[in-house]
């Protein structure tokens, strides 16, 4: 499953009724996340004691490959996150809906992989140590570059700058384009091209 070592998986099902009941969520959350999941069940758990040729890490000692059945392809991110703060593990998620897999997994924040066929879903285990493996499932995941200087926290900041950026140049784009008044019309446009600059 997934590509990963016959000696890692087990087949743990993670009843939504023990979530709710364990963590005492409210109906709004229980409502929310029933819309969205089907069923859950742990399907890997990796550890040195599993894979003998991984060392454990400094932070990352093991990890879990959580499977989530969706109802939906598009779930709500507020349900896996609140799953990811419901189990203090390190988790990867493998969403699964109609053939379909997407992997997640929270490192500073949420990163998401593509789609892809089930058939064409790997989670690479690259590294000696159980940190390298998990820094480059979170790149491979969050399409982050291991290769540069930046760290994959900065990385994903940057990205996140970069983004919230780019959605500024939008409306202030359309705002422009609208705009009748030639004056208020130029200075659109001079903030457009002051944003522009800082990417």
């Amino acid at each position: 499953m997934y590509g990963l070592p016959a000696s890692t998986l087990v087949n743990r099902p993670l009843y939504k009724k023990a979530v709710f009941e364990k963590f005492n969520l409210k109906t709004a959350e229980r409502d929310r996340f029933d819309a969205d999941v089907s069923r859950m069940a742990i399907v890997a758990y990796l550890s040195p004691a599993k894979i003998p040729a991984l060392h454990p890490g400094q932070d990352v000692k093991e990890f879990y490959v959580l499977q989530v059945q969706l109802k939906q392809r598009d779930y709500d991110t507020k349900n896996i996150l609140l799953l990811q703060k419901l189990i203090p593990q390190k988790i990867v998620f493998a969403l699964e809906y109609d053939e379909e897999v997407q992997f997640c997994i929270f490192h500073t924040r949420l990163q998401q992989s593509e789609w892809k066929h089930a058939s064409d879903s790997e989670i690479s285990l690259k590294g000696l140590t159980f940190d390298d493996v998990w820094n480059n499932i979170v790149a491979e995941i969050g399409s982050l570059d291991t290769t540069v200087e930046e760290t994959l926290e900065q990385q994903i900041i940057h990205r996140e700058e970069r983004e919230k950026l780019l959605r500024q140049i939008e409306v202030l784009g359309k705002r422009c384009r609208i705009e009748k008044q030639t004056r208020k019309k130029y200075e659109l446009h001079q903030q457009l091209l002051k944003l522009k600059e800082q990417l």
